[in-house]
């Protein structure tokens, strides 16, 4: 699973299309055999019907009749049962009746966010006797197939299916979801759902509905952009070029004419080895490179296949692409295993010489423009194709190391705007759940300021649409990943973590499964989700299901200073503070008012809170485990690590 980048002028080709009313089963998919219901409050059922038609609805032997509204749809309310079953729930309507059989009734757990989440159990720690002593008939999984669309959709755009835990079911399942629930499902005695929609590399905006987007006002301008290219996706298509243009000629240097896409660009441009990842081409500045180079090659065209609606085809790009023909964009897609396809609008291409220029932007692992030679063409909608140049036709150069970062348009799938919540989220409708898990974080990084609001926002409208103000949500924290270093440093991961901190701080149905300890340096997916998963169910079951213990282990409150010392006061350490493997806790740091003015400050226990000695230089800002994966010894006498904070000194 890639590192998360963004970016599209065109939009990618995972969109889904609404599936027809008409053509619907009674039932929406949610409902089928081996499902599972929440207990102790009301059900909601729907699915479609024809206009006006009577539907009757049973659940054992419960019963309620209703109506399909003139758009075909109905919806009944059943009323709550406790935890039991196997039930048979059927919809009758015009002489048909569909029925779902094997249904249990008991905790219901959406499991969301990106590839730590999506990470499955075939891959952690012990994985072989994991999947062997998988077999709960009363576990029960569904996985929601990654798609995006545009706009919000009442069916899956693929099936679902839900499953109860064998070996073969959980093999390829969530395993901080799968691990959380077994914990739960041994605490509780109750069937457990689970209903893992998840996907690698996401940004939190694709997670967010489009209702929430609007009310924040660093979304506004995409969202125009948005709404223009639903009605006028050339034109939207040409507003972000001028975007992205802009925003390369500013980190290039390049002045406006002379950019790597330009038919007329200047500079050394080499020949192409292949189509293979740079990594491999031999080039001692390519092989452990992470950032743009610019692909070229050209076809000369008749005049009447200049004339003809075409398409650019150019293959899997890794990770993310920029394309060009003859100067134009013609699209952007952040998708590693993604052929592209990108419409050209009518004048892009050019009796004669035509240029095509692909900018692709690597940012971890290996990168370069891949596939084979059927997969780059020029398509014309006749279905007739004019061949691109094999790897000997085509030349590259590398981009300065200033490229990075690019802006990213709201249409695309992964961390555009609203995308994977129409196709993956709003399908599950008013589905009752117990609460959700969130597992996120990585992909906004780059861009942290903020990000508490984002994930505050969308734990709201997801609670909207499942109509519970109170829904419990369980935030995975990120783990350690990345560089150590020798002095205390600006971090993006660390930054997500302390924003994660305080969104959960600022709701009180929220909890945090603090997980620094559990990461590893050279991967970005940690095996152990075992402990992930044992951190999630105990917030679960403080918040849930009364349990004593403190969701989240040692909780900082606030930072005071106390003459030569800053007092910080912390709850939730349970049987007390205890710094492991030295007398003293390391990895707190004292900053003034502007990044880059932290300094490591020595500290130590005072019962519940810890004292941060202020030495010489500001202390306007305490911060602890700090960094992309920072050393930390501060724990509770369970064995729960302290969470990473920073806090004002008052």
């Amino acid at each position: 699973m890639k590192m998360p980048y963004r970016s599209a002028f065109a939009l990618p080709i995972l969109l889904a299309a609404p599936a027809a009313a008409q053509d619907a089963p009674l039932l929406h998919p949610m409902f089928q055999d081996h499902g599972v219901l929440q207990r102790e409050r009301a059900i909601p059922v729907w699915g479609d019907a024809p206009a006006g038609e009577r539907v009757e609805v049973a659940l054992g032997e419960r019963k309620i009749r209703t109506r399909a509204d003139k758009d075909g749809h109905w919806r009944v309310d059943l009323p709550a049962l406790p935890a039991g079953g196997p039930y048979t729930l059927s919809v009758t309507a015009r002489g048909k009746t569909q029925r779902a059989q094997d249904i249990l009734v008991g905790d219901v757990w959406l499991c969301s966010g990106q590839s730590n989440m999506e990470f499955a159990v075939s891959g952690v720690l012990g994985a072989a006797g994991e999947i062997g002593k998988a077999n709960d008939s009363e576990i029960r999984l569904m996985t929601v197939e990654k798609k995006t669309s545009l706009n919000p959709e009442r069916q899956f755009p693929a099936p679902v299916q839900w499953q109860p835990v064998t070996p073969e079911t959980v093999r390829d399942f969530s395993a901080a979801c799968y691990f959380m629930a077994r914990d739960l499902r041994a605490s509780q005695k109750v069937p457990m759902g689970l209903i893992d929609a998840s996907w690698g590399g996401t940004a939190i905006d694709a997670w967010r509905p489009e209702a929430a987007l609007a009310k924040d006002p660093a979304a506004r301008e995409n969202l125009a952009l948005l709404r223009t290219y639903r009605s006028d996706p050339a034109a939207a298509s040409r507003l972000f070029g001028e975007r992205w243009t802009a925003w390369y000629r500013g980190k290039s240097g390049d002045a406006a004419g002379t950019e790597p896409w330009q038919p007329a660009a200047p500079g050394e441009w080499h020949p192409l080895p292949s189509f293979d990842p740079w990594e491999r081409w031999g080039v001692a500045a390519l092989a452990q490179y992470n950032g743009m180079v610019w692909y070229r090659t050209e076809v000369t065209l008749t005049p009447e296949q200049a004339a003809k609606n075409a398409t650019l085809a150019l293959g899997p790009a890794d990770d993310m692409d920029a394309s060009f023909v003859n100067g134009v964009p013609v699209g952007v897609t952040y998708a590693w295993g993604v052929p592209r396809l990108y419409a050209l609008a009518p004048g892009t291409l050019k009796p004669g010489r035509n240029v095509i220029a692909v900018g692709v932007l690597d940012t971890w692992a290996e990168g370069g423009l891949l596939g084979s030679a059927d997969q780059r063409a020029i398509r014309f909608a006749d279905g007739s194709s004019v061949p691109l140049a094999g790897a000997e036709g085509w030349r590259w150069r590398q981009a300065p190391a200033s490229v990075e970062d690019p802006p990213h348009a709201p249409w695309e799938a992964i961390a555009g705007y609203s995308g994977i919540y129409n196709a993956m989220i709003a399908p599950i409708g008013p589905y009752g759940l117990r609460g959700a898990a969130w597992y996120q974080g990585e992909a906004d990084a780059g861009s942290p300021d903020g990000y508490a609001g984002r994930l505050a926002s969308m734990m709201a409208a997801w609670r909207s649409q499942f109509g519970k103000s109170d829904l419990p949500f369980l935030v995975a924290q990120l783990s350690g990943w990345g560089p150590r270093v020798p002095k205390p440093v600006e971090s993006g991961f660390a930054q997500i973590r302390d924003e994660q901190r305080r969104a959960v701080a600022s709701d009180a149905h929220a909890a945090l499964a603090v997980t620094i300890d559990l990461g590893d340096v050279v991967d970005i997916h940690p095996a152990n989700k075992l402990d992930v998963g044992h951190r999630l169910a105990r917030g679960a079951e403080s918040l849930t299901y009364g349990g004593k213990a403190s969701p989240s282990g040692p909780w900082p409150v606030e930072a005071r200073g106390e003459g030569k010392v800053i007092r910080v006061r912390f709850t939730g350490a349970d049987t007390g503070l205890v710094a492991y493997s030295a007398a003293l806790p390391i990895g707190f740091e004292l900053c003034g008012t502007v990044p880059g003015s932290c300094r490591f400050a020595s500290a130590t226990l005072d019962g519940t809170d810890v004292l941060v000695a202020v030495g010489s230089g500001p202390a306007d800002r305490v911060r602890f485990c700090w960094g992309d994966s920072p050393i930390c010894n501060l724990y509770d006498g369970g064995g729960l690590p302290a969470t990473p904070f920073e806090l004002p000194v008052r």
